[in-house]
């Protein structure tokens, strides 16, 4: 392969102006020029890109097939010197986001679509852990920011900024014994608890503990599939199950100890010793700003 990047900038550019003279004018070269670049190419990969019959150079079965190639090639290179410059100027090169599963995934979302408009360049890894196993990860420096909820022992290595807080709900099946009554703090305890784990024990895993029958699931969305199935009650994020209330197929019953919204504190956490670039720092403060 011999082309060169002025080639297929010569080939592009005479297709796009329709003339060999008008794609010189706008590379800012010598109509002499950018057709012996096009001629050239044509040498270089064996077929014709233009037919010459005409006024004006046509493009042959081959070109118009070539050109979406050479679309490709150029936009690769001014993705390539984009992330060159991005590194140059401090820009990291991978981000690895940790965010536990309660907080609203519409916050970031929005947040992550003007990251990337701002830094198109940055490959970024997210991850989904929950509860302190975000923390475990960042005090192994295995990511550079974690999104949690609040730890009463926040290992001293960690820094964090308080986001918010993320009211809860206890939910049930429309057909559980729960559902159609005023529930107290023993019916909570008398009846099985679909609670969120973690992949190790400790005071964390236990902090929304209530009842004393527990299954212990992963994910925040199988919970609320068997609540649906009428396989225990759960204490969840209220965002979560906002939708499945609203048609019914979850219930909220009343509750005889609380107003039914009990806030858990969430936390934007980061290593002490992490220098973040400017992709990093950026995504740190509009993540603090975000529920502000």
């Amino acid at each position: 392969m011999n082309f060169t990047l002025e080639q297929l900038q010569a080939f592009v550019a005479t297709v796009e102006t329709g003339s060999f003279s008008a794609a010189a004018r706008r590379l800012g070269k010598a109509q002499s020029s950018v057709s012996a670049a096009v001629s050239n190419l044509e040498i270089d990969l064996n077929n014709k890109l233009f037919s010459r019959d005409s006024r004006y150079p046509k493009l042959t079965v081959e070109g118009e097939r070539l050109l979406a190639e050479a679309y490709l090639i150029l936009e690769r290179c001014e993705y390539f010197f984009g992330v060159s410059k991005s590194l140059s100027e401090g820009v990291e090169s991978k981000l690895v986001l940790a965010v536990d599963d309660l907080y609203p995934s519409e916050w970031l979302a929005k947040l992550l679509d003007e990251f990337d408009t701002l830094f198109p360049s940055v490959e970024l890894e997210l991850l989904l852990p929950i509860m302190e196993d975000v923390s475990r990860l960042v005090l192994d420096k295995r990511v550079d920011l974690g999104i949690m909820w609040s730890q009463e022992k926040l290992p001293s290595a960690i820094n964090f900024h308080t986001l918010g807080w993320i009211p809860h709900k206890v939910v049930c099946a429309p057909d559980h014994d729960m559902a159609n009554k005023t529930v107290s703090w023993d019916d909570l305890r008398k009846f099985r608890q679909l609670s969120v784990a973690t992949r190790n024990d400790s005071v964390e895993k236990s902090r929304l503990r209530i009842s004393s029958k527990v299954w212990w699931i992963e994910s925040q969305l199988l919970i609320i599939e068997l609540v649906q199935r009428k396989l225990g009650w759960a204490l969840v994020p209220e965002h979560i199950v906002a939708e499945a209330l609203e048609e019914g197929s979850l219930v909220s019953p009343a509750l005889d100890f609380d107003n039914n919204s009990w806030p858990v504190a969430v936390e934007l956490i980061w290593h002490k010793e992490k220098s973040f670039g400017k992709a990093g720092a950026w995504l740190k403060q509009a993540i603090t700003k975000l529920n502000t």
